[in-house]
């Protein structure tokens, strides 16, 4: 069936899927190789498999379950006992796969530069290419069985009940499951559909050629990612901030027309599997399977783009407060007091512990227990991507990639994680398989109230002024890089697909008067203009790996601060309420729409009031920032 094909497909990208990535700082903590790190900081990859040869027994009997699947073809429309077999037999394929890419995914994550794994991870993409293939018949004999029929056979075969959600919105989307002959075509460019995307990567990391700059100190470095980060966070010279950020983005800007040629490779490959799916555009491709109304999506844009004054208040304060004649977006990042303290591994699992009280006794135990038990890769070694993310194996648990770097983001960047490892694991202990997997429309809830629950925690529990200003300052830069710049990203694509729709020309000075266009509106004068400045299009890794994703982190911003009011103001009935409702949510997976899913939970995203509480929500913090720092000054 369509749904399951699509979700064969998410597990080759699943760290994309619930990852909420950062550049990588240089760590407190530095190991010269992984086997140095101790055992307690690294996953325990046993969990999945014992050994190489278990893995190998799944592996194929994945193609055993192919051939099994292949057996009931033209005999779904005879009884609900065919199409239940069926079922169960491609949900224990599935299962099995989520396992098998996993073991090899995880291992590779931490150890890129490993070829063997990097074969290995190849043989099961193409092993999933072949699923998509010989299962191409399936949702078009299954949209043959009248809808009534479905609805009986649902409520007379106890073993269908797990599906009924699935099987019953295939008829919503029935105009978009083409023949059987039409879908295995489109299976057979599976593969090179995504070609393009595996273009930027190796253009963006194997093949990329970083500069070296030398700094006011006479220090030389080469400025990668994570040598990029620690600069503009922690160097107070803006001239060598300048010089870091030029190196960094003239890599970009000297392949602009390669990048150029890669994004219109895929917008071209989304707006054909659009029109062969019959859809009217890519956004509604995007948008329909998980039912989210267009509205959502654009409105969304409308308002963030109407009301950036919040944003461009907390710059210009910045500026001030940094006494810069000019004001740079490489400026962004320094630190507004000389607050630098470092937070151990250890004692930031604690006091994020701490921070998720609130949320119960039993949401607390299960969240340490994540943190004690494998689940986490905690440190940088060679080899090791940057950034952070969970990603969940069903049957298993979540496992959590950190880089973590002893910094108070990074401290965020662990509760944010830990929000997702604690949403997959509710989602999967109270869930069926068919219903497990929650949409990315919601994936980015429970992060981000997490984040807000570490906040007020730390607010409430710090003394030092400065600690304050940087508490504040983490809270505003994640409104602005979760809420603003993510709609802003939205708006991006959603102008350049329309372009391809028109059949108008792209090129890489089209792409960049787009981003200038868009960029103009969100900060106007506030931050001066570099030659620079309209080319980040060309390294958002989203943009090439998950067309249309990023709007999500804005929406799930804005549910999250409507569900972390409910539950942490009014009175104590109406909270405990709110708490269940929110808790329900995580434990809800897959199981509806994710639009009625948080309806369910009290947020409604066609409300402009949801978007403009955050958008508030942000002005209050900037005022609030102001007067700390106004307290220091006089102190």
């Amino acid at each position: 069936m369509n749904t399951r094909l699509k979700n064969v497909r998410r597990i080759i990208t699943m760290a994309l899927l619930i990852a909420c990535t950062a550049w990588q700082a240089t760590a407190q903590v530095h190991y010269e190789s992984r086997e140095e790190i101790p055992a307690k900081y690294k996953w325990n990859f046993s969990d999945i498999y014992e050994s190489w040869e278990a893995w190998e027994v799944d592996f194929n009997a994945i193609s055993n379950d192919m051939k099994q699947i292949q057996t009931f073809k033209g005999k779904l429309g005879e009884s609900s006992e065919n199409l239940a077999k069926m079922l169960a037999v491609q949900e224990d394929l599935m299962k099995k796969a989520y396992k098998v890419y996993q073991f090899v995914a995880f291992q590779s994550t931490v150890d890129q530069r490993n070829m063997e794994l990097m074969a290995k991870l190849q043989k099961v993409q193409l092993m999933f290419a072949k699923f998509g293939t010989v299962t191409a018949w399936i949702s078009p004999e299954m949209i043959q069985i009248p809808e009534a029929t479905m609805k009986e056979w649902i409520d007379s075969n106890p073993a269908l009940k797990d599906h009924k959600f699935n099987l019953m919105d295939m008829y919503r989307l029935q105009k978009h499951v083409l023949s059987e002959e039409m879908e295995q075509l489109l299976s057979y460019y599976s593969q090179v559909t995504g070609t393009a995307s595996d273009v930027f990567k190796a253009l963006s990391t194997a093949d990329i050629e970083f500069q070296e700059v030398e700094l006011s100190d006479g220090k030389k470095v080469k400025v990668t990612p994570g040598v990029y980060s620690q600069i503009v966070t922690n160097n107070p010279n803006q001239e060598d901030r300048r010089k870091v950020y030029e190196a960094m983005y003239d890599v970009y800007y000297k392949n602009k027309n390669t990048y150029a040629a890669i994004y219109n490779g895929i917008a071209q490959a989304n707006w054909a599997v659009a029109r062969a799916k019959n859809y009217e555009s890519c956004l509604d491709a995007s948008l329909e399977g998980n039912n989210i109304p267009k509205d959502v999506y654009l409105n969304l844009i409308k308002t963030v783009r109407e009301h950036t004054a919040p944003m461009r208040k907390y710059i210009e304060l910045r500026k001030k407060v940094l006494g810069l004649e000019k004001y740079y977006g490489f400026d962004g990042s320094i630190s507004l007091t000389d607050f630098s303290k470092n937070y151990p591994y250890e004692d930031a699992v604690d006091i994020v512990v701490e921070s998720v009280l609130p949320l119960g006794k039993d949401y607390q135990a299960k969240l340490k227990k994540a943190t004690e038990s494998g689940w986490l890769d905690v440190y940088e070694n060679p080899g090791k991507r940057t950034g952070a993310f969970s990603a969940g194996v069903y049957g298993v648990h979540p496992y959590m990639l950190l880089n973590y770097d002893e910094t108070l983001n990074y401290v965020f960047t662990l509760a944010h994680e830990l929000g997702h490892t604690m949403h997959t694991t509710l989602s999967n202990e109270n869930q069926p398989f068919a219903t497990h997997k929650y949409t990315i429309f919601v994936a980015e809830v429970a992060s981000t109230f997490n984040e807000r629950l570490l906040l007020d925690h730390m607010m409430e529990t710090t003394k030092d002024p400065n600690e304050r200003i940087a508490l504040l300052t983490q809270a505003i830069e994640a409104i602005i890089g979760t809420f603003y710049a993510q709609t802003m990203f939205a708006d991006y694509e959603y102008q350049v697909h329309s372009m391809v729709e028109q059949g108008k020309p792209v090129n890489a000075d089209i792409l960049t008067n787009v981003w200038g266009d868009i960029a103009n509106e969100y900060y106007g004068d506030a931050t001066e203009k570099t030659k620079y400045s309209n080319y980040p299009w060309t390294r958002i890794p989203h943009f090439y790996g998950s067309p249309f994703y990023v709007y999500q982190y804005a929406t799930c911003f804005a549910s999250s601060a409507k569900l972390y009011k409910d539950v942490m103001e009014g009175d104590k009935k109406d909270r405990k309420a709110a708490l269940e409702r929110y808790l329900t949510l995580l434990k809800s997976g897959g199981n509806d729409f994710p639009m009625e899913q948080l309806k369910k939970a009290g947020v409604d995203l066609s409300k402009p009031e949801t978007i403009m509480a955050v958008i508030n929500q942000l002005g209050e913090l900037v005022d609030q920032l102001a007067m700390e720092l106004d307290k220091v000054k006089k102190g």
